[in-house]
This record gives C-alpha cells, structure tokens and sequence, in this order.
C-alpha cells in the first residue's frame, strides 16, 4: 500500500485580511508589522514558503482574522513586500482585493539609521525618504542621504 501525504493548506477565514505573495522568508517582519508581540485579539494563520500557483515560485502568506489593516499598516507591508497583495475577505468571499503601492516618497514609516540625522536629534520633523530601490527594497533619507538597506530594521 502507498501511502499519499494529504495536503495541507491555511485554512479559509470568515472576515479579516489575507496578506498574500509576500517575498519567501518575509512573513515574519509582516507579523512584526502588524505587532503580534503586542496584544493582539485575532487568530492569524502564516504560511512560509507556498507554493505559488499562480507564479510556480514559492511565496509567504499571513491571515488575520476579524482584522482590516489602516493605510500606514499597509504602506510598511508595502516597504518589505512590494508585490503583496491585500484581500479583505466578508463571509468567506473576497469583497476588495489590492495590490500594496511603493509611492516613491516614504514619509514617517521608518527611521534614518544615522544618529546625526536631524530626524533622530528630536526636532519635530517626520522622516522622509526617497525609494531608490523596490527590488530590494533600497531607501535614501532626504536630509542627510544615508541610504537605508535593511528597511524591515527600521520600521516605526
């Protein structure tokens, strides 16, 4: 007799947000985002390394429960996963379904790595930085130039 492993698969959630084509090896600052270490009331469901049938590469997917994601939420995703896309699931259907936008401005999202910067000298001013990269993704501050490298390290 042959044994044949099932499947298995994340399973459907009735209302919340699945964050889905998410680069290999992301799902984790995804979850850092959205602050699982906090106290967070909903069920979330993480799949590292899918199959992707739609690109026959391997993805990363997370689902939250009883959840929908702010505009900022979503523009971080968007800093480490810029071809994430975002589904709002209602009784088990999709009832919006986006992709996340890397606008070539990024302001207040992440902190400059430079501690000389006037952004870190408590001034009142918002970060500011220049995508120079998406793939990866590669900022540049625009007050002192430092080019950020490692953005999922410097999310607000």
């Amino acid at each position: 007799m042959e044994f044949k492993p099932k499947e298995i698969k994340l399973a459907p959630i009735r209302n919340g947000t699945v964050i889905d084509h998410i680069a290999t090896g992301e799902a984790l600052n995804v979850l850092k985002i959205l602050g699982v270490n906090e106290y967070m009331d909903s069920t979330i469901s993480v799949g590292i390394r899918v199959s992707s049938q739609k690109t026959s590469r391997w993805k990363d997917i997370v689902k939250i429960e009883d959840c929908e994601l702010d505009q900022k939420t979503v523009d971080k995703i968007a800093l480490i996963a810029p071809d994430a896309t975002i589904s709002i699931i209602r009784d088990y259907y999709v009832a919006e379904k986006y992709k996340v936008s890397l606008e070539d401005h990024v302001v207040g999202l992440a902190k400059c790595s430079n501690p000389n910067c006037i952004t870190n000298k408590n001034e009142p001013i918002e970060t500011e930085f220049t995508v120079i990269s998406r793939r990866p993704t590669r900022l540049r501050c625009s007050y002192c130039d430092r080019e950020l490298c490692n953005v999922s390290d410097s999310l607000l």
